[in-house]
């Protein structure tokens, strides 16, 4: 089969690591909707966290984020542009759960840090990347005037 155009994109190191970095949340995304899946299923906590046996505040929050978390994985995973925003309503579900309701929820100052972390990171790789492409039209887009 001919390929369709003969150059093939070069990626460029940022570009690179921002997939490496969208592809492990997509990976801790999974493992926190395995996490909730088995809590209402029974699977873990010795059963005390299945879905008949729990509050109505956390059958609505743990039954949202084991759908909510499985999504954004597959969106990050794929680099498509709603990923992160399934992630970012899901990481913001659970930072309100353990830092605004902790008497309902619990406090899990952890969870809160590593999307706080998360989201910080994301941010500080969509800057580089858009000051590169920025770059990289200036480069691009020249003035030939003596």
């Amino acid at each position: 089969m001919n390929r369709d155009s003969t150059s093939v994109p070069h990626r460029t190191l940022a570009q690179l690591l921002f997939v490496i970095f969208l592809r492990l949340i997509a990976i801790s995304c999974f493992w926190f909707g395995l996490q909730y899946w088995a809590m209402l299923t029974g699977y873990s906590l010795a059963g005390h966290g299945r879905f008949d046996l729990l509050t109505l505040p956390w059958r609505a929050a743990a039954t949202g984020l084991a759908i909510a978390f499985p999504v954004a994985a597959l969106g990050l995973w794929l680099t498509v542009s709603w990923g992160p925003v399934i992630w970012a309503s899901a990481a913001g579900g659970q930072i309100l759960m353990y830092s605004v309701w902790p008497d309902i929820f619990g406090q899990n100052l952890v969870v809160v840090v590593l999307h706080l972390l998360v989201a910080l990171l994301y941010t500080v790789f969509r800057i580089v990347l858009w000051r590169e492409k920025r770059r990289e039209r200036q480069r691009l887009v020249g003035v030939d005037l003596p």
